[in-house]
């Protein structure tokens, strides 16, 4: 398909949800009437700072009708404010200058303006500080509109984030809401539809409350959204709520691009008479105000539709009123799409001469189309470069009046040392006095800790284990398997270097956990000669750096070993799992051995404290990282039946919080 519900959105949606000052739709003779209000009071008034103000109000008031004009009254206020060193209105004007240049399509000019009223805001001393913070807001939020006008988005994100966090902080909700969908639109534009829904929602719930006009233009672009995210049932639910709020705050451009998505909702599901009737309408509504760029987007996608209809003569007649109408507007993108379009509808015919004749036309307007964007994105890189060489000026002011304050506040401080010193005494007495009863706390509780983890580190490599693999070293030797005693030696030295090394941390990560149960497990195939497989799986879904305590599955593959698999007659299997489930680490130990219950019958008659350590020094340490987490940990022990109910194993499962590397 050569369009898309994109190309739509970005390119005839940013006039309402970029710009700070827009509303919904309103005459132009309405802020007309405002101006000359305002001009008549302007001719009664003497004071200078009263006039900047005024003069600001009157550039504020051309914003939509009369660019030229509002630049006009912007730099009058400027001049006035510069004059009176007034530097809330030399900023307000700044900003208005920034404003009109975006409407009459100067970017660098604008980008310019807007850093030098960012500028003004930072070091404005006689403003206080709620209306310094709203024009330093204002300027950011600005200069990340030029820059997603310019289709810098990452830059355009990094000034968005700016600014709304300052309005955030000052709770102007309305402004935060702009911010919100023009932050949703930048993440679509980079193509993060969920990032971008969940600021468009963010941007409804405030609209919502304040029964904000620009509502429906939000539920729109929600309703985009969940249409790209193949989920039509809650793009038609917020489709609908756009029109509500449309019916109720009228705005006609806003009205045609509603009727255009909705239409492409409707070719979407297969309904295409519904897209049909609802491109017609947009057809009428952009007409009823002049907007032949929304024409000829309707017109192409009604082409694009007969082609893929097979109606050639309707998918032509709509070709060429787009095509005809994109070089009366001089709109090269549009030229591009409709002589494609009539290209591929004349191939379709079969058409060879008028198929080439109208691709050759599509050729020569692409090639002039990337000319265009060659000269536009040189302008952007010059005007990035100029930007970015101001900031690097203005940066290095603000390092020399950091440096003469830091200077300024070495001597204040020297002064206030003399009265301080007595003050510090007290406290001081009181800190060490303070402090040895915490010293004393945390020596307590770090002698509980090294206890525990001594325990653990004994569970792990009992004396009792020390003594077999030292036995089994000793009859490789006496039965000449020199080769296997030194492989057998090599892994058991491994096993406890990294035994006694990760026994002195808290946590470590996974793969390490890992590869201390891979060479334990290796070295008792050897001790055993190879009477079980073994196998250790992790989830791809397992983060690098997730944590877990060091040693705490061991003992359960011990067990799993000596009493699982090794008492059974057949070759055994132990199975070691690391997954990821909801928001806990899932770690499961599972034997096809004789089962937990025949294992105790059999050493019911034997002293087995080494399990018995295991589960109660386990316990202490969940209980431990509980209190650390504030999170649930548990595990529990079961036997694997068959479908007979015959025991098939034993099966050991611990849930534990997700933990990090710090």
């Amino acid at each position: 398909m050569l369009y898309s519900i994109d190309f739509i959105i970005m390119r005839k949606l940013y006039p309402f949800i970029l710009a700070f000052w827009c509303t919904a739709y309103f005459s132009v003779e309405a802020q007309n009437t405002k101006a000359d209000s305002l001009i008549t009071v302007l001719g009664k008034t003497k004071n200078d700072i009263d006039k900047a103000q005024l003069l600001n109000a009157i550039a504020d008031a051309y914003k939509t009708s009369d660019p030229k004009s509002m630049k006009v009254y912007a730099q009058k206020a400027f001049d006035l404010a510069q004059k009176t060193d007034y530097q809330l209105a030399k900023g307000n004007a700044l900003l208005n200058l920034g404003n009109a240049n975006i409407i009459l399509g100067d970017y660098p000019k604008a980008l310019r303006y807007f850093t030098d009223a960012q500028h003004v805001f930072e070091n404005a001393a006689a403003v206080t500080d709620k209306e310094q913070q709203k024009g330093l807001a204002k300027a950011l939020g600005s200069i990340g509109i030029v820059f997603s006008e310019q289709s810098n988005y990452a830059k355009a994100l990094q000034y968005y984030l700016k600014s709304v966090t300052i309005y955030e902080q000052l709770r102007d909700e309305e402004k935060c809401a702009k911010l919100y969908n023009n932050i949703g639109i930048v993440y679509k534009s980079l193509a993060s539809d969920f990032k971008a829904l969940a600021y468009f929602v963010k941007a409804q719930k405030i609209q919502e409350q304040l029964a904000d006009p620009n509502i429906g233009i939000t539920y729109t672009n929600i309703a985009n959204t969940y249409l790209k995210q193949n989920n039509p049932e809650k793009a038609f639910e917020y489709y609908t709520k756009a029109k509500s709020a449309l019916d109720q705050h009228p705005n006609p451009r806003a009205l045609g691009e509603w009727f255009n998505n909705v239409g492409l909702y409707f070719k979407s599901t297969q309904q295409p008479e519904k897209a049909v009737a609802h491109w017609n309408n947009a057809i009428q509504t952009f007409e009823n105000i002049e907007d032949k760029f929304g024409v000829g987007d309707t017109y192409l996608l009604l082409g694009q539709l007969y082609l893929e209809q097979n109606k050639v003569q309707q998918a032509i007649a709509f070709a060429e009123k787009a095509s005809a109408l994109a070089k009366s507007i001089k709109v090269l993108e549009q030229q591009v799409i409709a002589e494609k379009l009539l290209s591929d509808i004349y191939a379709k015919q079969n058409n060879s001469a008028q198929a080439l004749l109208h691709f050759k036309a599509y050729s020569i307007a692409k090639d002039s189309l990337t000319n265009e964007e060659n000269i536009r994105r040189t302008v952007e890189e010059e005007m990035a470069f100029d930007f970015e060489k101001r900031e690097a000026i203005h940066q290095k002011e603000i390092e020399k009046r950091d440096l003469l304050l830091q200077e300024e506040s070495k001597r204040n401080v020297l002064q206030l040392i003399f009265a301080a010193v007595f003050g510090l005494l007290l406290f001081g007495i009181a800190f060490l006095i303070y402090n040895r009863i915490q010293l004393k706390k945390n020596l307590t509780l770090q002698k509980e800790l090294a206890e525990y983890e001594q325990k653990a580190l004994h569970l792990q490599m009992n004396p009792h284990f020390v003594f077999n693999c030292l036995g089994s070293i000793s009859s490789f030797i006496v039965q000449n398997g020199t080769d296997s005693a030194i492989k057998y030696l090599s892994k058991f030295s491994k096993l406890m270097r990294l035994t006694l090394e990760y026994s002195k941390e808290s946590l470590i990560p996974i793969d390490k956990e890992i590869e201390s149960l891979q060479n334990y497990l290796e070295l008792e195939q050897l001790r055993f000669n190879n009477k079980f497989t073994f196998s250790i799986f992790k989830s791809d879904a397992i983060e690098d750096d997730m944590a877990i305590p060091p040693l705490l599955l061991q003992p359960f593959v011990e067990n799993a070993i000596i009493h699982g698999v090794i008492p059974k007659k057949e070759i055994g299997s132990i199975a070691v799992r690391f997954v990821l489930e909801k928001d806990s680490l899932l770690c499961t130990v599972e034997d096809n051995g004789i089962g937990f219950s025949e294992s105790k019958s059999q050493k019911q008659h034997s002293v087995v404290a080494h399990k018995s350590m295991a589960l109660d020094i386990t316990k202490k340490r969940l209980e431990m990282i509980e209190s650390t987490t504030k999170q649930k940990t548990e595990f529990t022990i079961e036997e694997v039946k068959n479908n007979n109910g015959e025991t098939q194993g034993t099966k050991v499962t611990l849930h534990l919080p997700i933990q990090y590397i710090k």
